[in-house]
């Protein structure tokens, strides 16, 4: 039978969107399904301030009625005014192991795009990196981290086949507690005189004062990033969304602030509790027993994500990224967690590579976003 592609229109269609990965990956031990409420949340135009600099469309692959697939095609103004690009973007790819359902879900992704002057489609992004991004190509066998998307094999065959190329790999990069002995001795001693030398002191945030604490990590962010391939620059939008995500994932332990002696940001480290142990008990829903497994979540979670850890780049060079990494080790100790990964981190950010090297790391999983030119 043939595949027919169209766009997602009205409440039914959008619920089917949201519902298609928890049904093609219902066996699958590795995936872990995302509460729907935050998924509507985030494909929300009126929620997602996402769509204050950029718009969608979303598309259903079906066949013989039934839904077998499904792409989003958008364009993050932002985005290209700040790298200077007329790139396309997708996000949001689901779909059955059959190569003619993606061909079809990326041929009508492209021809939204190209139909607003786009010239290249690279992706996924979920809309954007900071968001879910990249398809799993290694790592399969090994559970992921909160906002870390596992993808059956396939997938990447069917993008290669279809001849997309890599853009970019994200890697994560695995630390343990007990391998601390591999870390380089100069992280300790730069992470020792980072007071006494340069007055930078590591504070952790609070809940009462996590928004301007994510203020100053926004003012961070645009600092440190913005040279980094797929930037968006945060704005207070943004900042509010994201303060309203980790009301749900705060942990005071590990959300870190370096300031200098004067009380200017200069460092950050938001690392979040790993609660897809939770989001796997709650199969997607907080009614009627999901409430109870968060509530619970604090002897669940054993493991972190280190999602942002970032200096200003005027105080690169003074021990700030050790006094965090340091910083890190204590928590560990303190919370008895002994394990987490760094991610995403871009293959070409040789600075972070190098740092997460010298502190005994390891990669563990790896994500690889695509691109084809448009023609």
């Amino acid at each position: 039978m043939s595949v027919e592609v169209r766009p997602v229109r009205g409440v039914r269609e959008l619920r089917e969107f949201v519902a298609l990965p928890y049904r093609l990956h219902a066996n699958e031990a590795r995936w872990v399904p995302p509460l729907r409420l935050e998924r509507y949340l985030h494909l929300g135009r009126r929620t997602n301030p996402f769509f204050r600099h950029g718009e969608a469309e979303y598309f259903l692959a079906r066949r013989g009625g039934r839904v077998v697939g499904r792409i989003s095609a958008h364009i993050d103004h932002r985005f290209s005014e700040f790298h200077g690009n007329r790139w396309g973007l997708f996000g949001f790819f689901e779909c059955v192991d059959d190569k003619s359902v993606a061909s079809a879900l990326v041929d009508a992704a492209e021809g939204w795009l190209r139909a607003r002057g786009r010239d290249r489609i690279v992706g996924p992004m979920d809309f954007t990196l900071n968001d879910e991004g990249g398809i799993l190509v290694e790592g399969f066998d090994l559970d992921p981290l909160v906002r870390q998307p596992w993808h059956p094999p396939f997938y990447r065959r069917l993008f290669e086949e279809l001849g997309f190329e890599k853009a970019m790999d994200l890697l994560s990069w695995e630390l343990r507690i007990e391998e601390r002995d591999k870390v380089r001795p100069l992280i300790w001693r730069l992470a020792d005189r980072l007071e006494e030398r340069h007055g930078v002191r590591i504070r952790p945030m609070s809940r009462r004062s996590l928004w301007r604490d994510l203020q100053a990590f926004g003012e961070i962010y645009n600092e440190a990033w913005r040279r980094n391939w797929g930037f968006v620059p945060y704005d207070e939008h943004d900042l509010r969304q994201l303060w309203f995500d980790l009301q749900l994932t705060f942990d005071r332990e590990w959300f870190m602030l370096a300031e200098s002696r004067d009380g200017e940001p200069v460092g950050v480290a938001i690392t979040i509790p790993d609660i897809n142990r939770v989001l796997a008990r709650m199969r997607g829903r907080l009614l009627p027993f999901g409430f109870v497994h968060y509530l619970r979540r604090r002897s669940l979670c054993d493991q972190v994500r280190i999602g942002f850890l970032g200096v200003k780049p005027a105080w690169q060079h003074t021990g700030v990224a050790a006094g965090l990494y340091a910083a890190h080790y204590r928590a560990s100790e303190r919370t008895g967690i002994g394990r987490g990964e760094a991610s995403w981190i871009l293959e070409t950010n040789s600075s972070m590579n190098r740092a997460l090297e010298a502190l005994g790391a390891r990669v563990v999983k790896r994500w690889r976003v695509y691109e084809r030119p448009l023609g």
